[in-house]
């Protein structure tokens, strides 16, 4: 199973793109795993944030291979504890011969058609978090998830 983190936006932070890549090169010792950046969609400001999420829902739609699993990263969607996300990831790698695409949205969340394609919501928390900070928080826990699956010393119980 290949994964791949498909955003909306680069990460304008230097310090979080610094530590995004290193969490990146991580999980490539255990998963193929992939950033994939769509860039921000051009004088957005005269758009309304309908047309915001349905511009950006089209371009994350024309990212997506109709095999691919696709997890949308949304406050709405399942929370897990570590230990439950890796084995939800194992779960994942056990089941899926391609790939599973993590996809975070814009600003205003994710256009109905971007819904409708999801086969999964999941939630990194309760808590609302800047569009910079979900990455890292991300890579972050999927590394986790690695090294619990691998026995690594990373994670304490």
């Amino acid at each position: 199973m290949k994964a791949t983190l498909l955003t909306v936006g680069k990460t304008d932070i230097k310090s979080i793109a610094v530590e995004i890549d290193k969490y990146t090169k991580r999980i490539a010792h255990y998963l193929p795993f992939s950033i994939e950046v769509i860039p921000d969609i051009k004088n957005k400001r005269s758009l309304s944030q309908a047309q915001q999420k349905q511009k950006e829902g089209e371009l994350i739609l024309s990212k997506l291979d109709r095999s691919n699993y696709v997890v949308l990263l949304d406050e709405g969607g399942q929370l897990f504890c570590s230990n439950q996300f890796a084995k939800h990831i194992e779960k994942k790698r056990n089941s899926i011969v391609n790939k599973l695409v993590f996809v975070i949205g814009g600003p205003y969340g994710f256009s109905d058609a971007v819904k409708a394609r999801a086969n999964e919501k999941i939630s990194l928390s309760k808590m609302t978090f800047t569009h910079q900070m979900v990455r890292l928080i991300f890579v972050e826990q999927l590394y986790r998830a690695m090294t619990i699956l691998n026995n690594h010393p990373y994670h304490h119980n």
